[in-house]
């Protein structure tokens, strides 16, 4: 599957999926999204979108569907976050130059370094 960076809304939708996990009925998702304020139907828009995107499958249960998530909150950050990188910054060396440039605290650069070394002993952060 290709990713595709979600609008706001719908990248909300999925985090109260990826919290909720898999099998999560519509009710519980709308009283996960409650504090947005949205009507059923908006939810069900947003859930519609990302079943045909490819990031939610839906599993009919009796009259209602329950949502499970096709892709890991983990696999979209790590996409996410590299096309900032790439598209504002145009390689992570230059995203780190633009933090130095601001000031990094001194237990930053170590929490960096070691991240480094992490990741060259082919460990996962």
């Amino acid at each position: 599957m290709i990713l595709k960076r979600l609008p706001d809304t719908e990248l909300t939708v999925m985090k109260a999926l990826w919290d909720s996990g898999a099998h999560t009925s519509r009710a519980q998702l709308e009283q996960a999204l409650a504090p947005f304020g949205w009507a059923s139907n908006t939810v069900n828009t947003y859930l519609a979108r990302l079943t045909d995107k490819g990031f939610v499958a839906a599993e009919r249960q009796g009259k209602s569907n329950l949502y499970s998530p096709l892709v890991s909150r983990e696999d979209y950050l790590a996409y996410d976050s590299r096309r900032v990188v790439e598209g504002l910054y145009g390689s992570p060396r230059n995203f780190v130059a633009a933090l130095a440039q601001d000031g990094l605290e001194q237990g930053e650069l170590e929490e960096l370094q070691a991240l480094l070394r992490q990741l060259e002993r082919g460990e996962k952060p």
